[in-house]
């Protein structure tokens, strides 16, 4: 068999791997909820309130995210009631706080603020809150080209690539090791030194091309829109930082190669390529989840152990089922098998452990795994690990009775459907960095803990707009603010209240209201305990016309 025969089977063999992992992950991905944005920050809070009506207008709105973010130029607006952008000045961002100033916005009616911003971990982050100011009126639409999920093919197109850079990584970091300490010096070293070039640019395209891709997914641009502007502003971030760091050292290790492909390195050829290779392979977790978990320092470690680990163990698969056990007499095989069965025990060993940190970070609680998409990917990965470490078992066995060097056809069976599972464990991941961490996840899904409380109630006379706040145990003060069917202010007669709290046996507690404006009034209320606290209004409209509404208010 030729070496480009066995170079095209192992490149089969990655693409139906691919297949295998991009259908299950597409399976769970369209199976599970949706995250909130997409994303892997999420707003806790505004101000003024989701849906809140102020009397006065404000001057400014914060934006309150889970973790630190980034501004996106020209990805936060402010429109108003008569569905124009207002105009105000440049949004700041300070940590998971952005403050957008809105002074000039002064016109009654609803105000729709479309946000787009990028999370710690380079993922973007979007949405919209609305808040009105005298009166509601309708929301306009947001326009063009600032706000919404942006292009679903730029998504896919990011997975797609990360998972093409982790396949050069394997064919680059597999025959490196292999040619390094494991080949024999009579067998020809030509056809794995090509698939280690190819390793060298795959990663080199896919670095580039992440780029270019990134510029599209933080913006929301198809892959078509991407500017100069917005390629300056990916270079000038973490995430463009990461890759141009990536690039310095690819070139660095092709300029030290040669010594370790012609057979001649030395300790001290190799060392400098086994220092770039640490600094390299960490730029993956530093330009994802890592960098913005809950113990930034250890996920960045571990992250890039794991991945040395699975790099060098699939790819000295590779080369074992590609070169090695079809070149290499019995004689080399009975020397090279359990060397590399050491190997790939340590590293087994090291990917399974890192694995374990990564997961035990990003999952969470323990019910995230089987309650986020996140969970259910990691799942699936885990059983397809166990599937790989039973067949990996049954290959030491071959070596341990001395049956790889004798019948190296049925050892390569073995590896080869090792490197095929491996393959497909490999797209799991390249999905598992775009989807949200269990960890955040779990937490964006449930309501806010705590915050103020805001809502519509209707009924047949009137709709009467309430905001609780701070919805805590203690003194909560209350804003109700009354409107017509028609969405003008409705005059109201006489306004009553009461809030009860069943569950722990509370009786209902009169609140007490100051009429501020004819549909305006305020009121203070002591809520001693925390619980799910019904409150009824009533409001009397004429003489005879009057309607009462209930609503579940929260306390945490």
């Amino acid at each position: 068999m030729s070496v480009m025969t066995s170079l095209a089977r192992i490149l089969w063999a990655v693409v139906v791997g691919g297949t295998i992992g991009l259908l299950s992950g597409a399976v769970l991905v369209a199976g599970g909820p949706a995250a909130p944005a997409a994303a892997h920050a999420y707003l806790i809070g505004s101000e003024p309130a989701q849906g809140v009506v102020l009397a006065d207008p404000p001057e400014r709105v914060v934006l309150r995210f889970s973790e630190p973010v980034q501004l996106i130029p020209d990805r936060i607006v402010v429109v108003g009631p008569d569905g124009q952008p207002v105009e105000s000045g440049a949004p700041a961002a300070a940590g998971g706080e952005v403050t957008i100033p809105v002074a000039g916005a002064t016109g009654i009616g609803t105000y729709l603020v479309s946000y787009r911003v990028i999370s710690q971990d380079n993922h973007p982050v979007f949405g919209s809150v609305s808040y009105s100011v005298g009166a509601p009126s309708a929301v306009r639409e947001i326009p063009a080209g600032v706000g919404g999920a942006g292009d679903p093919v730029v998504g896919a197109a990011v997975s797609v690539n990360k998972y093409l850079g982790y396949a050069g990584l394997v064919l680059l970091v597999g025959p490196a090791v292999a040619l390094a300490g494991l080949w024999p010096r009579r067998l020809p070293r030509r056809g794995v030194t090509r698939v280690l070039w190819a390793g060298v640019g795959l990663v080199a395209v896919s670095t580039v091309t992440g780029l270019w891709l990134q510029a599209a997914y933080i913006t929301g641009e198809p892959l078509s829109g991407v500017t100069g502007a917005a390629l300056r502003e990916v270079l000038a971030s973490p995430y463009g930082a990461a890759h141009l760091v990536r690039l310095g050292v690819l070139v660095a290790v092709v300029v030290l190669l040669p010594p370790l492909l012609a057979g001649q390195a030395g300790r001290w050829d190799l060392l400098p390529l086994v220092g770039l290779a640490a600094v390299g392979l960490g730029t993956w977790p530093v330009a994802g989840h890592p960098i913005a978990s809950p113990l930034p320092v250890v996920s960045v470690v571990v992250g890039t152990i794991h991945l040395a680990a699975a790099a060098f163990w699939i790819g000295g698969l590779v080369v074992l089922a590609g070169f090695l056990l079809r070149l290499a007499d019995e004689r080399e095989l009975g020397a090279i098998l359990p060397e590399w069965s050491r190997w790939a025990a340590l590293a087994v060993t090291a990917l399974l452990l890192a694995g374990l940190v990564q997961a035990v970070v990003e999952i969470g609680p323990p019910e995230a795994l089987v309650t986020t998409v996140y969970g259910r990917l990691l799942l699936v990965k885990l059983g397809l690990v166990a599937v790989v470490i039973s067949v990996a078992s049954y290959s030491r066995r071959l070596v341990r009775r001395r049956l790889g060097a004798r019948q190296p056809r049925r050892m390569r069976t073995a590896v080869a459907a090792e490197a095929l599972v491996l393959a497909a464990v490999l797209v799991i991941a390249s999905i598992l960095v775009q989807t949200t961490p269990g960890r955040t996840a779990v937490v964006a899904s449930q309501p806010a803990a705590t915050g103020d409380f805001a809502t519509t109630l209707v009924s047949d006379l009137y709709s009467l707009q309430v905001l609780v706040e701070p919805a805590e145990p203690g003194t909560n003060l209350i804003h109700l603010y009354a409107y017509a069917p028609d969405g003008g202010p409705q005059p109201v007669e006489e306004w009553r209240s009461a809030a009860a709290l069943p569950a722990a046996g509370v009786e209902p507690i009169d609140v007490s209201l100051v009429v501020l404006t004819d549909n305006h009034a305020i009121g203070e209320v002591a809520l001693p305990v925390a619980g799910e606290w019904e409150f009824v209004f009533t409001l009397r409209v004429s003489e005879i016309d009057q309607a009462s509404v209930q609503v579940t208010v929260p306390i945490a």
